[in-house]
């Protein structure tokens, strides 16, 4: 078996060890940062083609999601008992259900993480995210720290155990994880009531043990959809983007996903539920997003958490802000990196020294935008650089130096600060500018800028929006 280690000149090396699935690999996440609102007042347009036909299902099915994440349905139409799931495609990408007609939903529509899966001894492999949400940190070897869990809220791995054993953190997304004294970091907040983007949840933390057997997983975290009908929305079934659970109190939970429903009319008496996994637990996970746009809305239930209420936006938009990890050590990424500790993107040459470079490339973000990039291994502390954007506003790029685990398979994120202009009014004032910040590790926040530079903080908006 074999891991990498480093020499004394710093070049990467090949030595003997236990941890042969480790390899050289090394793992890279894309994060795409957009913000918009649609405009009030005209009929809401689905945008679906039709190409996809009537989707009737008579039996429980699982749906692969399409390159893009976009099914184009005229009508659906999902009876009692009948459970619809989905395979998740290349990109990981949130699941987005277009329909040109009615929508009814009587049975049951599940986007959710998987929770660890109990073995003896212990198994370390975490719980996968829902579409469009992450997985949940490895957990720790004998003696060893647990892994963080992936995502912009992943939940810290229990620290390295003198003795007994240490619980991760949760997954953290609409509200932060949980956790206790000597344990894993919560995971942030992050997002925005709005679910724009739409993202799913953020893995828990893998536990840790001191001797017996090694520490299970975290839950993965609940993944992310959009449901919009150019007609109307019934929902007397269930819609869920739960989080799954870690094992027991030691592994945490994953955060809930996110859920967006946009139509004219929104209707039913069903269930609603983005909640965290580990319920009751002090290492649960947060709760989720779930966001209702309608003309109507006749939608009479609580949903789990509370819902956020507007007027229809639009599905996507037009010069979608992107910001992209392009090559690594000069190695190039592919255009659909996986993100998973599982799953390798990019191999690196054993005589790779650190720190390396990270390549990035954005098109609709505003020059000289600051971008953090983020290096989280399977095991141990995380760490960032930041930098800035060059170029035109169509196209720029950016270059950061990091440090890379040479024991253990690592993650790489990029997030970015910036501000877009916005069509809103507060209090009778245009709303001019939209600032949007999501760095890694600390808590996402969005404030609305007026023309005469007042801010108001999202939470003050949320289901005012029209």
């Amino acid at each position: 078996m074999i891991h990498i280690d480093m020499d004394h000149k710093g070049k990467v090396k090949m030595t003997s060890g236990r941890r042969s699935q480790m390899k050289r690999a090394f793992l890279l996440g894309t994060i795409i940062v957009m913000f918009h609102f649609g405009n009030a007042g005209a009929a809401f347009v689905s945008g679906s083609t039709g190409a996809n036909g009537a989707f009737n299902p008579t039996m429980n099915t699982v749906l692969q999601v399409p390159a893009d994440g976009v099914f184009n349905y005229t009508t659906v139409n999902i009876p009692s008992n009948v459970t619809v799931t989905f395979t998740k495609n290349a990109a990981n990408t949130p699941v987005y259900i277009l329909a040109t007609g009615d929508v009814v939903i009587a049975g049951t529509i599940k986007v959710d993480g998987k929770s660890t899966v109990y073995a003896n001894p212990g198994s370390t492999a975490p719980g996968a995210g829902g579409p469009g949400g992450y997985d949940g940190g490895y957990g720790g070897g004998i003696g060893m720290p647990g892994g963080k869990g992936i995502g912009p809220g992943g939940g810290g791995g229990g620290p390295t155990p003198a003795t007994s054993y240490r619980a991760g953190g949760g997954g953290g997304f609409g509200t932060a994880g949980g956790t206790s004294a000597s344990n894993g970091t919560a995971g942030p907040v992050y997002g925005n009531a709005s679910l724009v983007p739409l993202i799913g949840g953020s893995g828990g933390g893998g536990g840790a043990i001191w001797t017996t057997t090694a520490e299970y997983g975290g839950g993965g975290g609940g993944g992310a959809i959009l449901i919009a009908s150019s007609t109307s929305i019934t929902v007397t079934g269930s819609i869920t983007a739960n989080g799954g659970d870690g094992y027991g109190g030691w592994s945490a939970g994953g955060s809930g996903g996110g859920i967006r429903l946009i139509a004219n009319t929104i209707s039913g008496t069903g269930n609603i539920s983005a909640k965290g996994g580990n319920l009751g637990s002090t290492n649960k996970g947060g709760a989720g997003r779930i966001r209702l746009e309608a003309s109507t809305n006749n939608f009479t239930p609580g949903t789990d958490p509370v819902y956020t209420y507007g007027q229809p936006g639009s599905v996507f938009i037009a010069n979608t802000p992107v910001l992209r990890i392009i090559s690594v050590a000069g190695v190039n990424v592919p255009a659909n990196p996986t993100g998973s500790y599982a799953q390798p993107d990019v191999l690196l040459p054993n005589t790779t020294a650190n720190p390396v470079t990270v390549n990035l490339a954005a098109s609709y973000i505003p020059v000289g935008t600051s971008v953090t990039v983020s290096v989280m291994p399977q095991y141990g502390s995380p760490s960032s650089a930041n930098t800035s954007l060059s170029g035109t506003a169509q196209s720029s790029t950016a270059s950061a130096s990091v440090t890379l685990s040479t024991s253990y398979s690592n993650v790489i994120m990029a997030q970015a600060t910036f501000t877009l202009l916005a069509s809103l009014y507060w209090d009778g004032e245009k709303i001019e500018k939209v600032r949007v910040a999501a760095t890694m590790g600390k808590e996402s926040e969005t404030v609305y800028i007026t023309e005469s530079g007042k801010e108001i903080k999202a939470e003050l908006l949320a289901g005012l929006m029209r």
